[in-house]
C-alpha cells in the first residue's frame, strides 16, 4: 500500500528512467535540421569522422545523439523509414547495456540499428542474436541497407555455412545470427587445432531479440556437441515391450508437476520378473533401472503431437515456447531413444557429450549484453539476478486502445471448445479476422476439426507447417480471416489490418512467373512507398510488378478502413500458459501502432494449468455454483486463482533455471580453464616451458604418492617409486637406496634426469618437429581428456540429488567432489601428454604410407539443438625420410615451403 502510495508521489523507477531518456531523444530531434542538409556523400563521411573522434578519446556515450541522428536520416534516405521519438529511446536503452520492452509492431528491428552502429564505430563487432534462420537473412538484408550506406559491412550466421563463410561473417561489423549458431560456433572453435580455423572473435556487444524467449525459455536446454557412444539401442526396445504391461496407480505413479515417474513396490517385484533379474536396485543393475523409467515417461509424460511429432521415419522434438518444429534436437539421458521405440521408429545411437554450455553461461561472456521483447517485465526478477540486466517498458508510438476482456472459464474442455467455435463462427459471419492460440499441435487440430464440420474456413500454423508461418501470419489480419497458430514467441512478422499487400503482390507475381529476385529492391521499395501515398508507380515503373503491387496496396488499404470500422483483428486464447509472458505475446499480436483489437481467454477445469497447479477451492467453487452444461463461470476468485496459478509456475520454473545455473556455474569455470589452456597452445608456437613445468609436476606428484612427507629415507618404497617413474617416462631412474638423499635432492635428481632424457629425444626427433608435436599431443589429450571428464561430471550429476537423504547439501557436495574430478583431470593431462612424448619415434616413410592406408571411422557430431558437423581436423601422420629444411618444400605436398607449412602452425595436425 505504501509502496503504491510512493510511486503516486515520485512515479516508478520506469518512470523515471523515461524521464531520464527523454533529453537525449530532444538533443537527437534537434540535429535532424542539420543533419538532414546533409549530402549523401556527407553523411556517409560521418561514420569516419565518428572513429576518428573515438581514437582521439570521445566516448560512444558523448557521440550518441549525432550517431542516432545520422542513423534515422540513413534509414529515411534509404528504407523510407524514419525512427521514432519512443524508438529512439529504446535505442538508448539497448546501448546501455538494459533490455527494451517494446509492444508488438512498435518496430524493435528498427531499433537495433541505433546502438547497432554506435557500438560498431570500436571495431569490436557487434552480434545482434535472433531466434531463427529465417529473421536472421530478412533483418541482415533489410536493415543491411542502412548500415552499409554508412559504409559498415554486415554479416550472417545461418545454418549450412562453411568455416571460411563463417570468419567472413564474424568479420564484419555487424553480424546477425540465430542463438544455436553462435552457441555452436563458439564450442566448435574450441575443438580446432589451429586460431586459423577459428571463426569467432571477442564477444563484444550482443542485442538479443526477443531475450525472454532466448534466455529465460531455452535456458533450461544446454547446448551439447555430442558424438555416438557405444552402447547398443536393443535394450530399449526390450523395456520398451516390458513396460507396455506396467499399470499406473498399481506398478508406477506420476508427478505431473516434475514429469518423474516413481515404481511402487509391486511395479518393482513385475519389472524384475519381467526382466528376468533378482534386484532392480542392484548396482549391476542401476543402467536397466534407468532404461525403465526413461520408457515410462516417453509413455505417459510425453505426448505426441504435443511434446513431439513423428516425421519421415523421426522424432523431432516441439518446442514448447514457440511451437517450432527442433530438428537435431535430441532430450539426453536416454529419453530421446525410449520415445523413439515406443513410436516403433530406427533409435538413433546414444551421444556421448564433447563440448557443451548453457545459454546463461554463453551470453554472460559478452563484454555488454542488451536485449529486446515485447514482453520482459514479469521476468525482470530473473534477468537482474541472473544476467544482471535491467528491464526498461518504452511507452507505444500511438495510444493503445485494445480491449482485454475477463477470461471466460467453462467447466470441461468440450463446453469450452463449442463456446470457442460459436464465437469465431459470429465474428466470421461479421468478416472481423480472429487469430486463435492454442498451446499445442494436438489442440489447433481439434479445434480446425470443429471449424471444419462448421464449415468456417481458416488457415493452421503449427510445428507441422512452420515453413508457411510468415505468409500465413502476414495475411491473418484480412477480413473474414480465421488464423490458428501454436504459440506466438518471436514470429518476426506483424499483422497488418487488411492484409500485408507485398505477401499479396509476391504470391500474385509467383502465379504469373515473375520472378522477385530479379526485380531492383531499391524500385520495389519506391514504388511500394509511392502506392501507400496513393501515386500510381506505372508513371515511373511501367513494369507489370509496379501495376500488380499498386493494385494490391489498393486492396489492403480498402480492407484496412473495413477491418478498422469491425473492431479491428480479435485474439482468442483457448487456454492460459504456465507463463503469463507467452499469454502476453498473443494479445500483443492485435492493437499494433494504435490500431483497434481486443482479446478474450476461453478456459476449463480440464485445462493443465488448472488440473495440476489450481488450487482446490477452484474445484469446491464448482460445486457450490452448480453450473448448468455450456454455462460460463465469471467469479473474480477465479481470475484471482489463475493468475496465482501461473505465478507459482513463473516461480517454480524461475528456481529450476537458477538451481541449473549453480551446478552449471561449477562446470563452467572447469570449461574456461581448459579453453584457456588450449588457446595459450594455439597462440604460442613454443611450450617448452610448459613441457618442462609439467615434468617438475609430475615428478612431484610420483614422489608424494611413494614417499610421505617426514618418513626417513629407510621407510622410502624405492622399488615403487623406481617403477612408476619408469611407467611414467619410459626409462629406469638411475637412483636407488644406496643414495645418500633427503627428499628434496631425490626430486632434484629425477627432474633432471627426466629433462635430460628429453633433451635427447629433441635431439633424435629434431627441436622444431618436437615442439609441433608438443602442441599436437597436448591439444589431443585435452581433447579426449575433456570428453572422459564430460561424461564422470553427467553421472556425478545424475546420482548426487541423494546425498540430501543424508543431510547433505547436494550442491555442495557436487563443487567439493567436481573439484577433485578436475584436480584429478589436470593431473591426468599432464601425465598423458608427457608419457606419448617421452616415448615418441619417428615413423619412416613406409611405415606412414601402413598407417594411411587403414580405414579410419570419421567422427559424427551431432548437435542437440541443430545440426551435424564435419569432423574437427585430427592431426595427421608427417612425413619425413631426412631432415627438412625450413626454405625446403613441404612434406605435407601443399606446395608451400615448411615454414609457411607445417612448420609454422598445426593446419594439418599430426598423429603420432
Amino acid at each position: 500500500m505504501l509502496g503504491k502510495l510512493v510511486a503516486k508521489i515520485v512515479g516508478t523507477k520506469n518512470d523515471r528512467e523515461l524521464k531520464r531518456l527523454r533529453p537525449i531523444v530532444e538533443k537527437i530531434n534537434a540535429l535532424e535540421p542539420e543533419i538532414k542538409r546533409l549530402s549523401d556523400s556527407q553523411l556517409q563521411a560521418k561514420t569516419a569522422e565518428f572513429k576518428e573522434r573515438l581514437e582521439k578519446g570521445e566516448s560512444l556515450d558523448h557521440l550518441l545523439p549525432e550517431a542516432f541522428a545520422v542513423v534515422r536520416e540513413a534509414s529515411r534516405r534509404t528504407l523510407g523509414m524514419r525512427h521514432f521519438d519512443v524508438q529512439l529511446m529504446g535505442g538508448v536503452v539497448l546501448h546501455e547495456g538494459k533490455i527494451a520492452e517494446m509492444k508488438t509492431g512498435e518496430g524493435k528491428t528498427l531499433v537495433a540499428t541505433l546502438p547497432a552502429y554506435l557500438n560498431a564505430l570500436t571495431g569490436k563487432g557487434v552480434h545482434i542474436v535472433t531466434v531463427n534462420d529465417y529473421l536472421a537473412k530478412r533483418d541482415a538484408e533489410w536493415m543491411g541497407s542502412i548500415y552499409r550506406f554508412l559504409g559498415l559491412s554486415v554479416g550472417v550466421i545461418v545454418h549450412g555455412l562453411n568455416d571460411s563463410e563463417r570468419k567472413e561473417a564474424y568479420r564484419a561489423d555487424i553480424t546477425y545470427g540465430t542463438n544455436n549458431e553462435f552457441g555452436f560456433d563458439y564450442l566448435r572453435d574450441n575443438m580446432k587445432y589451429s586460431l586459423e580455423e577459428m571463426v569467432q572473435r571477442e564477444f563484444h556487444y550482443a542485442i538479443v531479440d526477443e531475450v525472454d524467449s532466448i534466455l529465460i525459455d531455452e535456458a533450461r536446454t544446454p547446448l551439447i556437441i555430442s558424438g555416438p557412444s557405444e552402447e547398443s539401442t536393443d535394450l530399449y526396445y526390450v523395456v520398451d515391450r516390458i513396460v507396455r504391461h506396467l499399470k499406473k496407480d498399481r506398478d508406477f505413479t506420476i508427478e505431473e508437476k516434475t514429469k518423474s515417474v516413481i515404481l511402487t513396490e509391486e511395479g518393482v517385484a513385475r519389472a524384475e520378473k519381467l526382466l528376468k533379474v533378482e534386484n532392480l536396485y542392484d548396482p549391476r543393475h542401476v543402467n536397466l533401472l534407468h532404461h525403465v523409467i526413461q520408457a515410462l515417461r516417453a509413455h505417459h509424460l510425453f505426448k505426441r503431437d504435443v511434446d513431439y511429432i513423428v516425421k519421415e521415419g523421426k522424432v523431432i522434438i516441439v518446442d514448447e515456447f514457440t511451437g517450432r518444429l527442433m530438428p537435431g534436437r535430441r532430450w539426453s539421458d536416454g529419453l530421446h531413444q525410449a520415445i523413439e521405440a515406443k513410436e516403433g521408429v530406427h533409435i538413433e545411437s546414444e551421444n556421448q557429450t564433447l563440448a557443451t554450455i548453457t545459454f546463461q553461461n554463453f551470453f554472460r561472456m559478452y563484454e555488454k549484453l542488451a536485449g529486446m521483447t515485447g514482453t520482459a517485465e514479469t521476468e525482470a526478477q530473473e534477468f537482474k539476478e541472473i544476467y544482471d540486466l535491467d528491464v526498461v517498458v518504452i511507452p507505444t508510438n500511438k495510444p493503445m486502445i485494445r480491449i482485454d476482456h475477463p477470461d471466460v472459464v467453462y467447466r470441461t474442455e468440450r463446453e469450452k471448445f463449442q463456446a470457442v467455435v460459436k464465437e469465431i463462427e459470429e465474428l466470421y459471419r461479421q468478416g472481423r479476422p480472429v487469430l486463435v492460440g492454442t498451446i499445442s499441435i494436438e489442440k489447433s487440430e481439434k479445434l480446425s476439426r470443429l471449424l471444419k464440420k462448421a464449415k468456417i474456413p481458416h488457415q493452421v500454423l503449427n510445428a507441422k507447417y512452420h515453413e508457411r508461418e510468415a505468409a500465413i501470419i502476414a495475411q491473418a489480419g484480412r477480413s473474414g480471416s480465421v488464423t490458428i497458430a501454436t504459440n506466438m514467441a518471436g514470429r518476426g512478422v506483424d499483422i497488418l489490418l487488411g492484409g500485408n499487400p507485398e505477401g499479396l503482390a509476391k504470391e500474385e507475381l509467383a502465379r504469373e512467373g515473375i520472378s522477385f529476385e530479379e526485380i531492383d529492391p531499391l524500385a520495389w521499395r519506391e514504388a511500394l512507398e509511392m502506392a501507400k501515398r496513393g501515386e500510381d508507380p506505372t508513371n515511373k515503373f511501367p513494369e507489370i510488378w509496379a501495376e500488380i503491387l499498386y493494385e494490391k496496396v489498393k486492396l489492403c488499404q480498402e480492407d484496412y478502413e473495413k477491418v478498422k470500422s469491425l473492431g479491428g483483428l480479435h485474439i482468442i486464447g483457448t487456454e492460459r500458459h504456465e507463463s503469463r509472458r507467452i499469454d502476453n505475446q498473443l494479445r500483443g499480436r492485435a492493437g499494433r501502432q494504435g490500431d483497434p483489437g481486443s482479446s478474450r481467454f476461453y478456459l476449463s477445469l480440464e485445462d493443465d494449468l488448472l488440473r495440476i497447479f489450481g488450487s482446490d477451492k477452484i474445484q469446491g467453487l464448482m460445486g457450490k455454483l452448480g453450473m448448468t452444461d455450456g454455462e460460463p463461470i465469471e467469479h473474480s476468485f477465479l481470475s484471482k486463482a489463475i493468475e496465482q496459478a501461473q505465478k507459482r509456475v513463473e516461480a517454480h520454473n524461475f528456481d529450476i533455471r537458477k538451481h541449473l545455473l549453480e551446478y552449471d556455474d561449477v562446470m563452467n569455470k572447469q570449461r574456461e580453464v581448459v579453453y584457456a589452456q588450449r588457446r595459450h597452445v594455439l597462440e604460442n608456437e613454443n611450450i617448452k616451458e610448459d613441457i618442462e613445468e609439467m615434468i617438475e609436476d609430475v615428478v612431484f606428484s610420483i614422489v608424494d604418492t611413494f614417499i610421505p612427507e617426514k618418513t626417513p629415507p629407510s621407510e622410502w618404497d624405492w622399488k615403487g617409486l623406481a617403477g612408476k617413474f619408469q611407467a611414467q617416462f619410459g626409462f629406469k631412474p638411475s637412483i636407488n637406496e644406496k643414495d645418500d638423499l633427503n627428499r628434496e635432492e631425490l626430486e632434484k635428481r629425477l627432474i633432471q634426469e627426466a629433462k635430460n632424457y628429453y633433451l635427447s629425444k629433441e635431439k633424435e626427433v629434431e627441436p622444431e618437429i618436437l615442439r609441433y608435436l608438443e602442441r599436437m599431443i597436448l591439444l589431443q589429450t585435452i581433447d579426449n581428456l575433456w570428453k572422459e571428464h564430460l561424461l564422470a561430471m553427467d553421472h556425478l550429476r545424475e546420482g548426487i540429488g541423494l546425498r540430501g537423504y543424508g543431510q547433505r547439501d547436494p550442491l555442495q557436495e557436487y563443487k567439493k567432489e567436481a573439484f577433485d574430478m578436475f584436480m584429478d583431470l589436470v593431473e591426468r593431462i599432464k601425465a598423458q601428454t608427457l608419457a606419448i612424448l617421452f616415448r615418441i619415434q619417428v615413423s619412416r616413410e613406409e611405415e606412414i604410407e601402413k598407417i594411411e592406408s587403414r580405414q579410419r571411422r570419421p567422427l559424427r557430431l551431432v548437435y542437440s539443438r541443430g545440426e551435424e558437423a564435419e569432423e574437427p581436423k585430427k592431426p595427421q601422420p608427417v612425413r619425413r625420410a631426412k631432415k627438412i629444411g625450413r626454405n625446403d618444400p613441404c612434406p605435407c605436398g601443399s606446395g608451400k615451403k615448411y615454414k609457411k607449412c607445417c612448420g609454422k602452425t598445426p593446419a594439418q595436425a599430426t598423429k603420432v
